[in-house]
């Protein structure tokens, strides 16, 4: 598309996965995929400092683009908004500036029930979710008002419809898409769109889980009616990259379902 050429986004839990047919293995790493083939600098973090490496090296060598991986993790008992500083430091003294600023990782104890889950397991999604997110835009906000820049933020449809054994997640989930909301408000007059999209995509995580567990995977988990499980780079992170365009700076605070169907809703 041209437009992301030598601009620079930030993407959270951007890590390299692989599915077993050597594809991309997760949305994070399919979206960094997708703005490596614009041309985009991109600055990836995530806990796995293996994988970060990883999906650097893999990215440079086959697009040609300058990738900066950074190890973060935000946690209830870490010093977060540091943890985020440096991030967002790095990012600027690397590439002079963030035009684009992808809120993707997120952490959490599904399949467990409200009634038994721990205080511990809440914090784990809301610190890792909600917390990151809130930290990442307001260290990035004057950067991103400076470039005009875009956010997109990471919900899902376990918050959108209440997904059983998911109460931490779809909380965290749901906060994110509140603070999206108000950013949309806040941010427009400084020229910055903030939107969120809420995936169902084919990961390494789901492929494991059919593996270990093809009962409970077919119990639980549902092909959408478009027949298929979203790719992770051409179906989510393609859409990112659209989100980004100048085409779509018009639209702000909105959801977007990429859900193959599954996403209907009033």
């Amino acid at each position: 598309m041209g437009f992301l050429l030598e601009k620079t986004a930030v993407i959270t839990g951007g890590g390299r996965a692989v599915l077993s047919n050597g594809g991309c293995g997760s949305i994070g790493y399919g979206i960094a995929v997708a703005y490596a083939k614009e041309g985009a600098n991109l600055v990836i973090t995530g806990r796995n400092v293996k994988k970060l490496e990883d999906a650097k090296e893999e990215l440079e060598r086959l697009y040609g683009v300058n990738v900066l991986p950074v190890q973060a993790d935000v946690s209830k008992d870490g010093d977060n908004e540091k943890v985020v500083r440096n991030v967002v430091d790095r990012a600027v003294e690397t590439f002079g500036g963030i035009d684009v600023l992808i809120n993707n990782a997120q952490a959490s104890a599904s399949g467990v029930t409200l009634a038994d889950h721990t205080t511990e397991q809440f914090d784990l999604a809301v610190y890792s979710g909600l917390y990151a997110t809130f930290y990442y835009m307001k260290a990035c906000y004057p950067y991103l008002k400076k470039s005009k820049g875009t956010v997109i933020n990471f919900a899902s449809g376990a918050g959108l419809f209440g997904n059983f054994g998911q109460c931490a997640y779809a909380a965290a989930k749901e906060g994110i898409r509140g603070l999206t909301r108000v950013a949309a408000n806040e941010w427009g007059k400084d020229g910055i769109n903030v939107n969120i999209v809420c995936p169902l995509a084919w990961t390494a995580q789901l492929e494991k889980f059919e593996q270990a567990y093809p009962d409970a995977f077919k119990a639980n988990v549902k092909v959408p009616p478009m027949g298929h499980f979203g790719d992770v780079e051409k179906e989510i992170g393609r859409a990112c990259v659209a989100l980004a365009s100048p085409d779509f700076k018009y639209m702000s605070g909105e959801t977007i379902t990429l859900e193959g169907g599954m996403g209907l809703r009033p």
